[in-house]
């Protein structure tokens, strides 16, 4: 989404979508995380306000990914294992699943599942590779399809809708979904980000994450630091599966046109990309292919 999209069409393409606002929590830990000096015990204090929440975290960070030698029981604890910026992270992802989730609505525990593990796979590769902050990968990994819970709360056949975007083997997800319903995931995920300050390129990279096989075959232009977030992305959510959680797809048919621009690009082998793969499953992230 390289040019603003005019007004009208934005109202067009919200029309009956109301986007929450940004949590307070998060916007508290915002203003936090852009002082001169982060200060730890003023964060924690913000998180610990909410019991419920603060729970929820602890029982993340204890979690087999973060293999830590010692159970953490307090947020002051997690803030000093993990780092300021993954337990944030954390936070946000708990806050934003509260904020977008209607609990009437089947499914989005799938859903959430996927966003979180696809997540920690992005930061995991972003890692792995070297490449492009694994922060910034987790936050567009948790964001990207965000759009797709608002999207549920309006359209009763949404599901539906997405399986046969899903099922389609030459045409992008997003044009489908255009199609059946005149809107799709990726730009009520954008205005979301916006709406929820999130860096422009993270919004335009969840504006474009179904763009991705005219950006990594070069036939549009993109900054290295959106393509390095899309290509970390587009690994993760092969390896976790998301194809099958949302779409009930036996086969990844957006991979596997741009898996080859974008292993290029990334200079990976098959064998790298397979090595990629096993390294995601041993952190209990991705699913077993059959």
């Amino acid at each position: 989404m390289h040019q603003l999209i005019e007004e009208k069409t934005a109202q067009q393409i919200l029309k009956g979508i109301s986007i929450p606002p940004q949590p307070q929590i998060m916007v508290d830990l915002q203003f936090e995380m852009v002082m001169p000096e982060i200060n730890i015990g003023a964060i924690a204090k913000i998180i610990t306000r909410d019991a419920g929440l603060s729970g929820c975290v602890l029982k993340v960070v204890n979690s087999p990914f973060f293999k830590l030698r010692s159970q953490i029981t307090s947020i002051s604890q997690a803030l000093n294992l993990l780092g300021v910026n993954n337990a944030v992270n954390i936070v946000n992802s708990l806050s934003i699943r509260n904020s977008l989730s209607d609990h009437a609505i089947a499914g989005l525990t799938q859903f959430w599942d996927n966003a979180i593990d696809v997540a920690m796979a992005s930061a995991a590769i972003s890692r792995s590779l070297g490449i492009q902050s694994p922060d910034e990968a987790y936050t567009l990994g948790l964001f990207h399809n965000c759009g797709i819970a608002l999207l549920m709360t309006k359209h009763q056949d949404y599901p539906e809708v997405l399986k046969a975007a899903y099922a389609e083997k030459e045409h992008r997800i997003t044009d489908i979904e255009n199609t059946r319903i005149d809107s799709n995931h990726s730009v009520i995920g954008y205005y979301v980000a916006r709406a929820w300050k999130l860096p422009g390129y993270m919004a335009e990279a969840i504006a474009d994450h179904h763009k991705t096989e005219q950006i990594f075959a070069e036939q549009v232009n993109c900054d290295k630091q959106k393509k390095n977030l899309l290509a970390t992305l587009k690994l993760a959510e092969t390896i976790c599966g998301t194809y099958k959680t949302l779409g009930n797809a036996q086969q990844d048919h957006e991979f596997e046109r741009i898996k080859k621009h974008i292993l290029l690009y990334l200079g990976l082998s098959e064998y790298d990309f397979e090595d990629l793969r096993a390294e995601m499953l041993d952190l209990g992230l991705g699913q077993v292919l059959s």
